[in-house]
């Protein structure tokens, strides 16, 4: 592959992006990156604060600039926010790379994560607002990804063997 992370995740919020990311990224030994980090680190302050304090469209923006910026200059395992895919522009950078989708149900969110109470668009009625969620975006985690991996019932060290064979990796 020339340029562009090795491997790019993508799902939900509580699917395992991060934990799978970095446990990937020390079996390639390459970098690994999160965007919902990336602007933290910048913001100086938590996502669900920038929420609250700008609202969901200057997140949008920044997670955006986020994305493209990690997209152009990474080259190890890069994890998305659960809503960057929300985002056509985004959606057609991620157009031919090594995408994974890491699925779940709603019952394994409401065990990893709670649904609770950090996670702003999950505010009222978290069960039903996942569900709703996962309806607007599951058809655009399935149209970026080259391979959907369920993380439903498997360890995260089952989860990132699973995506290093979908996409033929090997570790080091």
């Amino acid at each position: 592959m020339t340029g562009g992370p090795l491997v790019v995740l993508v799902g939900p919020m509580g699917s395992g992006k991060s934990t799978v990311g970095s446990l990937l990224a020390e079996r390639l030994g390459v970098p690994y990156r999160d965007t919902d980090a990336d602007i933290v680190a910048a913001q100086g302050r938590e996502i669900s604060d920038i929420f609250v304090d700008e609202g969901e469209p200057y997140f949008r923006a920044l997670e955006r600039q986020a994305v493209a910026a990690a997209l152009a200059g990474h080259t190890g395992v890069l994890a998305l926010g659960g809503g960057a895919v929300l985002d056509e522009g985004t959606r057609t950078l991620l157009a031919g790379l090594p995408v994974v989708y890491l699925s779940m149900d709603v019952e394994e969110a409401v065990r990893r994560v709670g649904l609770g109470a950090a996670r702003p668009l999950l505010a009222v009625n978290p069960r039903r607002q996942w569900r709703e969620l996962m309806e607007a975006r599951r058809p655009l985690y399935t149209d970026v990804a080259r391979v959907v991996v369920a993380t439903d019932d498997r360890t995260p060290e089952e989860v990132a063997q699973a995506v290093l064979d979908a996409l033929e990796l090997k570790d080091v």
